[in-house]
């Protein structure tokens, strides 16, 4: 049995929680998102709460049972609050900075990079070295954060790069004379 699928997603006041035809939808103040549900695990919202139950006792749906469950928490969650991620950039004249829909990275290299911004996602410049990544959809967040993060990865003898806030890097030593 799944520890996580076993226990029920409460859906708060302010978001709507809706099934047709297995699609799963949820909406909220900060929008709608929807998640087509697989055939082995039946689903019933009711009183406020979203009840998983598998139909049958497989390595697979047992799986898939707990993953259900916390792809609709998420959602649940996405559209009441959100998610964010903060990244920062470490090294000399590495700088971020947001024109349009697009984020424009100065990385070291011989040219700027651009990122287009994609759409849902809301990218924010506090400071030349402070990214906040945010929007409703978890994964789509977490996702471009770690495409942004891949253009410079920070590397292990100075540490510049762009990384995740309170990320730690490993330090290595350099070259001895």
């Amino acid at each position: 049995m799944s520890r996580i699928g076993r226990k029920p997603v409460a859906v708060p006041k302010g978001v709507s929680v809706g099934l047709a035809d297995r699609v799963l939808t949820a909406r909220g103040p900060r929008g709608e998102l929807s998640l087509r549900l697989i055939e082995e695990i039946g689903v019933e919202v009711s009183d406020g709460r979203v009840v998983l139950t598998p139909h049958e006792n497989s390595d697979r749906v047992r799986a898939l049972w707990g993953l259900q469950r916390t792809l609709i928490n998420n959602m649940v969650n996405g559209v009441l609050q959100g998610f964010t991620v903060d990244l920062e950039i470490v090294g000399v004249g590495y700088r971020a900075a947001v024109a349009g829909h697009t984020l424009n990275l100065q990385l070291g290299y011989s040219h700027p990079v651009e990122f287009p911004i994609p759409e849902g996602i809301t990218i924010a410049c506090e400071r030349p070295t402070a990214i906040r990544v945010s929007g409703i959809d978890r994964q789509q967040v977490g996702e471009v954060a770690a495409r942004i993060r891949r253009y410079r990865s920070p590397e292990p003898y100075k540490g510049k790069g762009v990384r995740y806030v309170g990320e730690f890097v490993e330090r290595k030593v350099g070259k001895k004379k």
